[in-house]
């Protein structure tokens, strides 16, 4: 029938991401746990014979083999040599962007996974341009001191760049973080779905933050941003959708009528 079934799994994950919707981890053939088998009548069926709960080979879906992580160390061959392994084809200005990105994240963290980079790519495939570039970001927060976030963002003009910074006060340091966007940006963005996952395993793991916003036009803005820190990555997601909104002309804002 033309079917590629290999597929399956990798294209409901970039629905997944697209969207800002996740996937059930009980849902049929594309879940996390569809299968996984946590009863130990159920490992040793598999052991023996895989048939026994499995309809299906999970490798014929998507589900492949987890190969060794990348770390700090893995040169630019072994990225791409596993961009090619997980599908993704690239030129060499794409996979220098994302090597770029890989290093940042494997000073961060002990392992990149797959899925690391599926997300560091995807970040990449929907990237728009940028109006507005996080360069710092500092926040301070505690059970009995008021949070604030100092922000310093960078706009290109032409050859020079802009360099602007401010602060804001919040309800928690991710709230202090985007009214300090807001701030420096002319933007007023009301948050309307907020969400977080975990990329990959362990205490490291790449956190990704979807989010959507309304900047007043009734329209919702999907911000996507990803980092080892949850508060940075909530900054770059919002940040992410102002720049959406910023190169969308802000469409659909309020205009004054015309007069006749």
């Amino acid at each position: 029938c033309g079917l590629e079934t290999k597929e399956i799994v990798k294209a409901s994950k970039l629905v997944a991401r697209m969207s800002g919707l996740g996937v059930q981890r009980s849902k049929a053939i594309v879940g996390e746990n569809a299968f996984a088998h946590s009863s130990g009548i159920h490992q040793d069926g598999i052991l023996k014979k895989r048939e026994t709960y499995e309809i299906m080979n999970p490798k014929h879906v998507g589900w492949g083999k987890t190969e060794l992580p990348l770390t700090k160390h893995s040169g630019r061959a072994a990225v791409t040599v596993r961009l090619k392994h997980l599908g993704f084809k690239m030129d060499a200005e794409e996979i220098s962007s994302i090597f770029d990105k890989f290093k940042e994240i494997g000073d961060k963290k002990k392992f990149v996974y797959d899925d690391d980079l599926a997300a560091l790519v995807e970040g990449h495939i929907t990237t728009i341009p940028e109006t507005w570039a996080l360069e710092y970001l500092n926040v301070s927060t505690g059970n009995q001191t008021v949070p604030t976030a100092t922000v310093r963002l960078t706009k290109k003009r032409g050859r020079k760049t802009q360099v602007e910074e401010d602060a804001s006060i919040g309800d928690g340091p991710v709230d202090a973080s985007l009214k300090a966007i807001d701030r420096i940006s002319k933007t007023k963005g009301k948050l309307m779905d907020y969400s977080i996952r975990a990329v990959s395993q362990g205490k490291d793991a790449l956190g990704e933050v979807t989010l959507k916003v309304d900047f007043g036009n009734g329209e919702l803005v999907v911000g996507k941003g990803a980092s080892t820190d949850i508060i940075e990555a909530s900054a770059r997601a919002y940040l992410n959708a102002v720049n959406r909104y910023l190169n969308n002309g802000r469409k659909g804002r309020k205009r004054k009528p015309r007069q006749p």
